[in-house]
């Protein structure tokens, strides 16, 4: 179990004081915004939202109306700090795959562009996770994988 939970924390590969730099700014601009931008003004989720998740058909769509404000509140928050970034970010990429492909299905791809847009970085953090400038970074040297 150790093993398991310090891979979901591990950082990916060493990487440059520039590049790890990188990271930290992608990270608090992506989550912060998802947090604040997107996901705070889903919780609780409005009457619109849980009409709009029944309408694509989700079984308990209040239920799944929550899923999808704290992935996008609550996982952008963790991408921003940096903790439990791979799974942070497959929350947010499904959730805004749902958006581009239910949500915004006949819209034109510029409407759908910002929901690719966070679910191409979702996908980017669950694979390379936060990098070195990160809560996740401390606690994977802590778990000393062997």
């Amino acid at each position: 179990m150790k093993k398991q939970l310090c891979c979901l924390l591990s950082s990916g590969s060493a990487e440059s004081k520039s590049s790890a730099t990188g990271f930290l700014l992608l990270r608090l601009f992506v989550g912060l915004t998802m947090a604040f931008a997107h996901g705070l003004g889903k919780l609780p989720p409005g009457e619109q939202l849980v009409q709009g998740v029944a309408g694509m058909g989700f079984p308990m769509p209040e239920f799944f109306a929550w899923c999808a404000g704290l992935a996008e509140f609550a996982g952008g928050l963790l991408i921003a700090v940096g903790l439990l970034t791979r799974p942070a970010g497959l929350f947010i990429a499904f959730t805004m795959l749902v958006a581009a492909m239910g949500v915004h299905a006949n819209d034109p791809f510029q409407i759908k562009e910002l929901a690719y847009l966070y679910m191409t970085i979702g996908v980017f953090f669950t694979l390379t996770g936060a990098g070195r400038f990160s809560i996740d970074s401390i606690l994977s040297k802590k778990c000393k994988i062997k």
